[in-house]
């Protein structure tokens, strides 16, 4: 019993933080400059996470990567979903291992 009330409540120690700024983010009214700043925020910790691995898509050849890079930022520059710059960046990584 002891053991259930501890995990019940280390469920909860973790789940107040969480759900916090969730609830109380939707009465604070930001100005245009704070919401463009927080739309962008899942874009810029996508592309931190997922940068170093592109560097290191093939050790030997380190331009599969670049070139599969190049050809995320063309899609995206014609305002492409993200699937279909994803995608486009992963079907021309494999067509250069095809390639090489």
């Amino acid at each position: 019993m002891r053991i259930l009330i501890l995990i019940i409540g280390m469920g909860i120690v973790t789940y107040i933080p969480r759900m916090l700024p969730a609830v109380l983010i939707g009465k604070i009214k930001f100005n245009k400059n704070m919401e463009k700043f927080l739309s962008l925020i899942p874009y810029a910790a996508m592309a931190a996470l997922i940068f170093p691995g592109v560097l290191s898509v093939d050790e030997g050849n380190m331009a599969i990567g670049l070139i599969g890079i190049f050809a995320a930022i063309i899609l995206s520059w014609f305002k492409m979903p993200i699937i279909i710059v994803v995608i486009g960046a992963i079907a021309t990584d494999m067509a250069l291992y095809m390639i090489m």
